[in-house]
């Protein structure tokens, strides 16, 4: 079963940028999917994530916040 990883960010977030690509490096490497959600688009995302992003979501599960933690989020998406 495919994974996919949900970063949940906001426009000129530098950490989000840098979460975006070790994302996007790590889902490419075990063939996960991943997505990015404007948390500023919606006022319920907004709410639940604003003061936290980047947080990332595995399948739909909160994963982490911040930083990418890269040992545990291989670990998810190896499950």
């Amino acid at each position: 079963m495919s994974h996919h990883v949900t970063l949940m960010s906001r426009v000129s977030c530098h950490a989000c940028e840098e979460a975006a690509v070790e994302i996007e490096r790590i889902c490419a490497e075990v063939g996960a999917t991943w997505s990015v959600e404007d948390v500023d688009s919606d006022p319920e995302l907004r709410a639940e994530y604003g003061d936290r992003v980047p947080v990332f979501l595995v399948d739909g599960a909160e994963h982490g916040y911040w930083k990418v933690e890269e040992d545990r989020l291989r670990a998810a998406l190896a499950g």
